[in-house]
């Protein structure tokens, strides 16, 4: 039977039904999937029971993972899943819910601020998938804006002065940004801020996209003040109800969207309740813009 997709927003989210992501795929299901996240962005699937290695497996199909080895401020010996995975649970290595005051906790606070995968990486992310092995009841939604929706809306004066700004990203920036400053030299020495474009033309649809994330600290050749308060507005327009729609999570449910059209974050939950979430991330093709002028300054 042929995979379905039920739209769950006017403009984007699509749930995929007649499925089983514990089995491997037919090459027909992962090409109708392939076709179905460049029109959606975001696919659910829902009641998905899969194994770390399930998951694994059903990410590959779209292209090489990312690790997480020697990212983030996690040290050798505090992770808990494999490098091919983003711990974005509240559980240390033993599966003991996190203090308040932990240090990993605190970091990933930044989940709740509005961004998109890897963009403070020279090549960033192109797909993620989550999968919720233990939900809490009472939020911990993930929320979802449509960037191309969100670029179309713009005026066309808007469209023309972005088209060919580039931004400077940096986990640093974001972090701070939460007086998250706690910072070591060799943490900081890994996350250098990358550039990237402000639009992006998708490689499958052909539809432009605004390029936004809580990581962007400069806009190239513009004051630093102006280009925070323009960043600020941008996602302040695409980030406008229309555009967002709001994932309430149920067990077992993985969620795929496509980092270069969709910015995403986490809603505060009671961290005390275990919240156990595994993400995938398959890598992007190429940088957006040349990282070796960054270098040369």
């Amino acid at each position: 039977m042929p995979i379905s997709v039920r739209p769950l927003h006017d403009l984007f989210v699509g749930e995929v039904g007649g499925i089983d992501l514990t089995r491997p795929l037919a090459p027909e299901d992962v090409a109708a999937i392939e076709a179905a996240i460049a029109e959606h962005a975001v696919l659910v699937f829902r009641d998905q029971r899969v194994t770390d290695e399930q998951q694994l497996r059903f990410s590959r199909y779209f292209g090489e993972l990312e690790e997480t080895r020697g990212t983030g401020i996690s040290k050798p010996g505090e992770q808990r899943l494999h490098p091919a995975f983003a711990d974005v649970s509240n559980l240390d290595k033993d599966n003991t819910v996190l203090a308040r005051d932990n240090r990993r906790r605190l970091y990933s606070l930044g989940n709740m601020s509005w961004h998109s995968d890897s963009s403070f990486k020279p090549i960033p992310a192109a797909y993620s998938l989550l999968s919720g092995r233990v939900v809490v009841d009472r939020g911990g939604e993930t929320e979802f804006a449509d960037m191309r929706a969100a670029h179309d809306a713009l005026d066309d004066e808007t469209k023309a002065e972005i088209a060919d700004l580039i931004c400077e990203h940096s986990l640093i920036f974001s972090r701070e940004s939460l007086g998250f400053d706690d910072l070591t030299e060799a943490e900081r020495a890994t996350m250098r801020p990358v550039r990237q474009v402000l639009t992006r033309t998708h490689p499958i649809s052909g539809r432009k996209s605004i390029y936004l994330a809580s990581h962007i600290g400069e806009i190239i050749g513009w004051p630093v003040p102006e280009a925070r308060a323009f960043i600020r507005d941008l996602t302040e327009h695409a980030t406008q109800r229309q555009f967002v729609y709001a994932h309430k999570w149920r067990p077992f449910d993985l969620v795929m969207w496509d980092n270069r059209c969709t910015m995403h974050r986490a809603r505060r939950y009671d961290a005390t309740k275990v919240r156990d979430m595994r993400r995938t991330t398959v890598a992007g093709a190429a940088p957006t813009v040349a990282q070796e002028a960054i270098a040369a300054e």
